[in-house]
C-alpha cells in the first residue's frame, strides 16, 4: 500500500542546536513565557520538556519570589528525568541541583515520602521530585496555602481529568482556587482516551499556553528527509496480519501494543514469539545479555 501521507523535512537542525543559553529551540519558545503564573506546554516526546522546566523554574527561583519547586512525574522511573542536571557550562546562570533526600522517585516507603515532602515545605530545601500519587497523598494532610510561592511542574499532564473523581484534578482546581500556586503543565498529548477534557475551559482559559508541534520538532532533526504514513487494516488479531506489510529489507521499529488496549492479546511475550516466527528462524540467543522486558 502506498503512503497516504508524506511529508519532507528541510532538515535545519534547529531541534536539537543550541543557544547562548543552551537551550534547544522549544526550551527557548517556553522560556519566553517563564513569567506566566499558570503555563501550558505542549511538545513531542524527546524535545526537551524536562530541562525546559529546570530553566523556568531556576528562574521562578532567583527572580520571580518563589521559594519552592515541586514537579510531579506519573511514576517513579520517570523522575530519572528530572536529575541534578548540568546547565552553567552550557550558558545558563545556575545548575539544577535536586537533593538526593528529596527525590522521593528513589524510594517504595509511601509513608516516608509523605513526611518527607511536608518537611520539604517546611524546611530550607529548594526542589523536589515525586510521583503525582505521593502529590495526592500528601495534599491529603496539607492546606493549600502550603503551597503559596512554590512552582508545581506536572508532568504528562494528560494524566489530569475534568471529571471530579479524578483525585489529581481536585488537587489542582484546589490549588487554582485556593493558593498563589505557579503550575506549569507538561504534555506531549493534550488530550485523553475518555471522553473528558483535561480541564474545564474556565480552568484551561488561565493558562498561558506554549505550543511545539510534530511538525516543528520533525523539520529540525538534522539528518531526517520525510516521514510517510500508510494504514493498513486487519480483522481478528493484528498477529495474524502483520506479515502482509512487514519487510525485513528495511529497517523496523516495531511496537507492541499496550496491553490494555483492544489491539494486545494479553500476552505481549507470545506476542513478540509469533512476530519473531514471521521474521524467521532465530539461530541463536547471544549470551551474557539483559532479558527484553516489557
Amino acid at each position: 500500500m502506498p503512503n497516504l501521507v508524506k511529508v519532507n523535512y528541510e532538515q535545519t537542525g534547529a531541534s536539537k542546536s543550541t543557544n547562548e543559553f543552551g537551550m534547544r529551540e522549544m526550551q527557548a519558545k517556553a522560556y519566553e513565557a517563564r513569567n506566566a503564573q499558570y503555563l501550558l506546554l505542549k511538545a513531542p516526546p524527546a524535545s526537551g520538556k524536562s530541562r525546559a522546566l529546570m530553566f523556568i523554574a531556576l528562574d521562578k527561583l532567583r527572580n520571580q519570589g518563589l521559594k519552592k519547586i515541586i514537579v510531579a512525574v506519573p511514576e517513579r522511573s520517570i523522575g530519572g528525568s528530572f536529575a541534578p542536571t548540568d546547565l552553567k557550562s552550557h550558558g545558563f546562570f545556575e545548575d539544577w541541583d535536586v537533593k538526593p533526600k528529596y527525590n522521593l522517585c528513589t524510594t517504595e516507603d509511601n509513608a516516608s515520602k509523605v513526611s518527607t515532602f511536608k518537611e520539604f515545605l517546611e524546611g530550607d530545601a529548594e526542589i523536589l521530585i515525586c510521583t503525582h500519587a505521593t502529590l495526592r497523598f500528601a495534599f491529603e494532610q496539607l492546606t493549600e496555602s502550603k503551597f503559596n510561592n512554590t512552582l508545581l511542574a506536572i508532568d504528562e499532564f494528560h494524566h489530569v481529568s475534568a471529571d471530579g473523581e479524578n483525585r489529581l484534578g481536585e488537587v489542582l482546581r484546589n490549588l487554582i482556587e485556593k493558593s498563589s500556586v505557579h503550575i506549569m503543565a507538561m504534555t506531549g498529548s493534550y488530550f485523553r482516551g475518555d471522553s473528558v477534557p483535561v480541564l474545564l475551559p474556565e480552568d484551561e482559559a488561565k493558562f498561558v499556553k506554549v505550543t511545539y508541534n510534530y511538525y516543528e520538532q520533525l523539520n529540525g532533526y538534522e539528518y531526517l528527509k520525510s516521514l510517510g504514513i500508510g494504514y493498513h487494516f486487519y480483522q481478528g488479531q493484528y498477529t495474524s496480519a502483520i506479515d502482509e506489510i512487514l519487510d525485513t529489507d528495511k529497517k523496523t521499529i516495531l511496537h507492541i501494543p499496550n496491553v490494555n488496549s483492544g489491539e494486545s492479546t494479553k500476552d505481549k511475550h507470545r506476542e513478540v514469539g509469533t512476530i519473531l516466527d514471521i521474521i524467521g528462524r532465530v539461530a541463536k540467543n547471544a549470551p551474557n545479555r539483559t532479558p527484553i522486558t516489557f
